[in-house]
């Protein structure tokens, strides 16, 4: 393995912020220019972060040493094939977003919409540090500018609901970073190995093992709640009181950005500060795998009985989240890798379906399952497109997310972890249960005449909420057909 000292990993990171310029100046008066500015944008951003993956792919790591913020402990920036994974997977998904964005928030007339794409920017620059880190410090400094970044989002309506699931948001996040996370990241940096030791995702790998079996074990415990992003159980109902922001957000929220960076902190400190030897070893390694199983099995129960299409998502995204923080603690090299394949698998269909919810609001103004009855004649590309991406959720071939729990199952396998293959089976039919009545509601079930009068003149969402979530629908498939590229990253290509 080479190091390769490059700008890029800098350039990919900064890109928003130069953006953010733009985005300011054009303002609310020179909307066309604003909107224009934040898709150049992003497509710059993405096509930086995949002129990296040769390099990677090759067996190097890219690296860009920002400021040494003191002795040992640098703000440096790394690249490795988790990282550009991450990183590619927001990147690209950012450009979808921004463009159905604009069909959006101009079809429903939004206000403040310059504040709108201006912290949209940040926060996709937080979450390229974060994808970039490369030791805690780094991925501190990012995770918490992206929990403030994405504040003003979740409150964006500026209502008294809006301002409450704020408040939980923030308070939430915040709590668990600094009574958790932060405690934890200055108990290695302080203690271990007199404080030589900077945690480097590189260097310092199992160096965690000079702590006793129980001291690790509260660290893991630490790490994992701290960082709540992840949605695991109990920290995680910030997530469903999240869902009263705008559409576009609940999509940065649930695919691009926030819960994927949680999720991705967790595999990287398993991974690279643990080590999936010492993990193994570690008797709380099977408490934190019930943790996961009872996240994924009870949000699933719960999103059954959700008649708020957008609420009945969040509690669906609790249990995908689940099974990356499940692959990851199976601590095997298959377990892994089907963590970090889920990440893509699952933001591609959780982002199309987020956008297919947002696109029926934006063209009848409804929000619940209930009211879908024979919606799909009325929007078949949007149904559709809600019906591939609930079969990649599931988990079904030739669909993405078919590729990532053969992994995960695999990974429980190899582990010995017999019964959580049948945790994941149970887990993929309430996923049916729960996904699949809002396509059977739209395409088969009558309206009746009322419904019929109030839906006469109706049809699919402007062309920039459409277009989107027919690409990534579409990249549902492409994940299964071309993941060749994937597991070479996730270090389980041939």
């Amino acid at each position: 393995m080479e190091v390769i000292q490059d700008t890029r990993p800098l350039i990919a990171l900064l890109a928003p912020f130069v953006g953010v310029v733009g985005i300011v100046w054009a303002g609310e008066k020179r909307a066309n220019l604003r909107e224009t500015i934040t898709l150049l944008t992003g497509i710059f951003q993405a096509s930086v972060v995949l002129s990296m993956i040769p390099l990677v792919l090759a067996d190097n790591v890219i690296e860009f040493h920002v400021w040494q913020i003191f002795t040992n402990v640098p703000l440096l920036l790394r690249v490795d094939g988790f990282g550009i994974t991450f990183a590619a997977v927001a990147s690209v998904l950012w450009i979808a977003t921004s463009l159905y964005s604009i069909g959006y928030m101009r079809g429903l007339h939004e206000h403040a919409q310059t504040r709108f794409y201006t912290f949209f920017a940040i926060s996709m620059s937080a979450t390229m540090g974060v994808a970039f880190s490369a030791n805690l410090l780094t991925i501190y400094f990012f995770y918490e500018m992206l929990s403030v970044s994405t504040f003003p989002l979740v409150t964006h309506m500026q209502n008294k609901e809006a301002r409450t699931g704020g408040r939980t948001y923030l308070s939430y996040l915040l709590f668990t970073s600094l009574c958790l996370l932060l405690p934890a990241l200055s108990w290695c940096y302080v203690w271990l190995d007199g404080g030589a030791v900077t945690m480097d995702f590189l260097a310092d790998t199992g160096k965690i093992s000079f702590f006793s079996s129980h001291t690790q074990l509260v660290l893991l415990l630490l790490f994992t709640f701290g960082f709540a992003k992840a949605g695991l159980m109990p920290v995680h109902s910030w997530l469903p009181n999240a869902m009263v922001a705008p559409t576009p957000v609940s999509a940065l929220l649930h695919a691009v950005a926030v819960v994927k960076v949680g999720v991705f902190c967790v595999i990287r400190v398993y991974s690279d500060v643990f080590g999936i030897d010492l993990l193994r070893g570690l008797d709380g390694e099977r408490i934190m795998i019930w943790i996961a199983c009872a996240t994924i099995l009870i949000s699933s129960l719960i999103a059954l009985s959700q008649d708020n299409l957008k609420r009945r998502l969040a509690f669906s995204t609790i249990g995908q989240l689940g099974y990356v923080v499940l692959g990851a603690t199976l601590a095997t090299k298959q377990g892994m890798g089907g963590a970090v394949l889920h990440i893509a698998m699952h933001a591609c269909g959780k982002i199309t379906l987020f956008f297919c919810a947002g696109a029926i609001f934006v063209a009848s103004g409804k929000k619940y399952v209930s009211q879908l009855r024979g919606l799909g004649r009325k929007m078949p590309f949007t149904m559709g497109a809600f019906l591939i991406g609930s079969l990649s959720v599931i988990g079904l071939p030739p669909l993405g997310g078919f590729i990532s729990k053969w992994y995960l199952a695999l990974g429980a396998l190899d582990g010995g972890y017999f019964w959580v293959v049948v945790v994941l089976l149970v887990s993929s039919m309430l996923n049916v249960f729960y996904l699949l009545p809002v396509a059977v509601t739209a395409f088969f079930r009558d309206r009746d005449e009322e419904e019929d009068e109030d839906g006469k003149g109706m049809k699919e969402a402007p062309w920039q909420c459409v277009i989107p979530l027919t690409c990534t629908a579409l990249g549902c498939f492409g994940l299964f057909f071309f993941s060749d590229v994937l597991l070479q990253l996730a270090g389980l290509g041939h």
